[in-house]
């Protein structure tokens, strides 16, 4: 990555061109696109549960060096959205938890970390993607509430960012009608963008959409022409991150709106300002390149801190059955499986499963099954027969609440009386509430290597589990709980 890195900027060098931003989706956990030999830090929800508010800077301090020493100078994170809907297919765990309080305080340190490495921050998605049931990637979602409530919640910690003097912000492709009348998503939105972020509340840093090749843009106004309509709005950085075709498309159609009239060069000479800035402000300049790095990136130090975050974040939400994991008993893992990366979801190796992690930790073989995230009917049957061949069953589910194969799977498991049923939560952790009947329940917040190491160590009595939850489930189970 450093040597590609290097690559492009003196491509950009040789050409008369200007020093690049390279920038990543870096957020921790879940959304991690680089994962082997740099630190893989826990997420946003994680996080929340460990309230490690100097972790989170520490945290993003060491996720920066690294980007850094990558060559990588501006990161898609962190995500400021509030979590306060459990139906949210594309944020959950990508948030910090449910109170703007929270996500604020954790939001404005993560950005601070970052930047004191000279990494540009992005916060996102603005002005929040908490509360919907739609993902943008696939339909264009609708925040329905007052602007007086938006106020006091989902744009709270966007406002104590820009206080905080974060670079950059990306935009959500959302419509929020209580500022945009129109039904026009905010990323295309001048009353958002120009009339409430800029003028409002004064931001002046950067301003970059979220990708337009996302449905929510695609599908209905088009790329190229969302991309003319998002600088329009005032976007200073406009993101088509797959399709060469499109990319071209979108560049070719800003080029025809400038030269016919309709985007003045004014707009442009704005956001043209604004960029090299940004630039000369973290000290993104030919001369002032990371050198390429000797050795390993990820340090001891490093790892001990992602380690520690990881192990306090576990929560231990219910416990009725009372009798501690005995790793003695005939035990097997039901593990779920993401077998298809999306641009939410990370395929984790098998060798990073929690079966695998006990199985080394505890020095005996544990058997480990694996089902889809939809799980099939012989997918299910498998794990039942492996489950009546056990006195322990583990079942590490994935989002539960969108899969009513996992939901019927664990359902069928509690209503065994011949078996200890322990089910791990490995990323939302409202799962619980598709079967609240089974008698131990950890939150994990994501299945990540270093999460299910972390879980191992509790249930082998290693470490005591002191995380708590970032989000309500139930009455029963409120913001803050853990079970003690």
């Amino acid at each position: 990555m450093a040597h590609l890195s290097r690559k492009l900027q003196d491509i950009s060098r040789k050409r008369g061109g200007e020093p690049l931003f390279i920038a990543v989706d870096q957020e921790g956990g879940m959304v991690s696109r680089i994962e082997k030999g740099a630190t893989l830090l826990p997420g946003n929800m994680a996080l929340g549960a460990a309230f490690a508010p100097a972790g989170v800077y520490a945290g993003s301090k060491v996720m920066g060096k690294e980007l850094r020493q990558m060559g990588i100078n501006m990161n898609f994170a962190p995500c400021l959205d509030i979590n306060n809907n459990r139906l949210n297919p594309v944020i959950g765990v990508r948030s910090y938890g449910e109170t703007a309080a929270l996500v604020s305080d954790m939001g404005t340190r993560a950005v601070k970390g970052l930047q004191d490495t000279g990494v540009i921050a992005t916060v996102k998605h603005f002005p929040g993607h908490g509360d919907t049931s739609e993902d943008s990637h696939l339909d264009l979602p609708i925040v329905p509430h007052s602007m007086e409530r938006l106020m006091e919640l989902e744009l709270a910690p966007f406002v104590k960012a820009i206080e905080g003097g974060v670079d950059a912000i990306m935009t959500a492709h959302v419509v929020f009608p209580a500022m945009e009348e129109s039904g026009v998503p905010s990323t295309l939105s001048h009353r958002i963008l120009t009339g409430l972020l800029r003028e409002q509340l004064g931001f002046k840093g950067l301003i970059i959409t979220d990708c337009l090749e996302m449905k929510a843009i695609s599908e209905g106004i088009g790329v190229a022409e969302g991309a003319v309509r998002a600088i329009e709005a005032g976007a200073d950085i406009i993101l088509v991150s797959h399709m060469f075709q499109r990319q071209t498309a979108a560049l070719e159609a800003v080029i025809a709106a400038v030269e016919s009239g309709r985007i003045p060069e004014s707009r442009i000479d704005e956001s043209l300002l604004r960029i090299m800035m940004s630039k000369v402000k973290r000290g993104i300049q030919f001369d002032q390149l990371e050198p390429l790095p000797e050795g390993d990136i990820s340090t001891e130090e490093h790892q001990v801190l992602a380690k520690e975050l990881s192990r306090r974040s576990i929560t231990l939400v219910k416990d009725d059955a009372g009798a501690s994991f005995d790793i003695q008993e005939p035990t097997v893992v039901i593990w779920t499986e993401v077998r298809s990366g999306t641009e939410i979801d990370e395929v984790v190796e098998r060798e990073g499963t929690l079966g695998n992690i006990l199985s080394d930790l505890a020095g005996t073989p544990i058997e480990e099954v694996y089902i889809g995230i939809n799980p099939s009917e012989e997918d299910r049957q498998t794990a039942l027969e492996a489950a009546a061949r056990h006195k322990q069953v583990i079942v590490v589910t994935y989002n539960a609440t969108f899969s009513p194969g996992q939901t019927q799977l664990v359902r069928k498991l509690a209503q065994s009386k011949d078996i200890r049923l322990i089910v791990a939560a490995g990323r939302n952790p409202y799962d619980l509430l598709e079967f609240p009947e089974v008698p131990t329940y950890y939150a994990c917040y994501e299945n990540r290597a270093l999460a299910m190491e972390s879980l191992a160590h509790i249930l082998l009595g290693h470490d005591k589990p002191v995380g708590r939850l970032p989000v309500t489930l139930s009455e029963e189970y409120p913001i803050g709980w853990r079970h003690e």
